[in-house]
């Protein structure tokens, strides 16, 4: 749905040509039966947001013209394929593999992409400090709306919804993914706690090492 209303917005129409190839101002106001200057500043925009970006020039009749084509973030928003593969991957695997089998895998996922995102350093800081840096990176690169708050002597990662609810829904052990992902991130035992009755919502215990 989402989807369909972003395409019906000139940015979106934009886009879809774009998915084509990458193309100039001139072009796609013709295509779009736009002004130039109407087109030229959907793409300002949209290059600023990192949606589209400059891909070389081509000779115009006074000057030449940039090409803009889409970035790989707006490929990926585009599409409508990720959901119902994963889906489907993880309900292939969840019968195909065995629970603690599953579960190695998801944790394995977890450090795999914690190994990306930190570069393999150790958590820096207080554990408050890496709970919220961890919890901005759910925010920010995995679209989770979520707070920290202090519990029985540690921290709760608490969300209004799930990033990953059409696949969680289906299969739990995703979760365990994300357990991992953010025990690399904060360096401390993590506890998914999430609730899985109605809307899916994220949850994930902290606490701190024993001394």
């Amino acid at each position: 749905m989402l989807r369909k209303q972003f395409l019906e917005t000139s940015r979106g129409r934009i886009a879809e040509l774009l998915q084509r190839g990458p193309s100039t101002v001139e072009h796609l106001a013709s295509a779009l039966q736009l002004t130039p200057n109407a087109v030229r500043a959907q793409l300002i925009v949209m290059e600023r947001d990192g949606l589209v970006r400059r891909a070389g020039t081509v000779p115009g009749t006074t000057r030449p013209s940039h090409r803009f084509e889409l970035t790989a973030a707006l490929e990926q928003l585009l599409s409508g394929a990720y959901i119902p593969l994963l889906t489907h991957m993880m309900r292939a695997f969840a019968k195909g593999v065995p629970r603690e089998r599953l579960h190695a895998l998801m944790r394995q996922t977890g450090r795999s992409l914690a190994a990306e995102v930190s570069g393999r350093t150790r958590p820096q800081g207080d554990l408050h400090a890496r709970v919220r840096r961890a919890n901005e990176f759910l925010k920010t690169e995995l679209g989770a709306v979520t707070e920290v708050a202090r519990q029985n002597g540690g921290f709760v990662i608490q969300g209004e919804g799930c990033p990953l609810a059409a696949i969680t829904d289906k299969e739990p052990a995703v979760c365990v993914a994300v357990e991992s992902l953010l025990h690399e991130l904060i360096g401390a035992t993590v506890r998914e706690c999430c609730s899985r009755q109605g809307r899916p919502r994220c949850c994930f215990e902290i606490h701190p090492a024993k001394k």
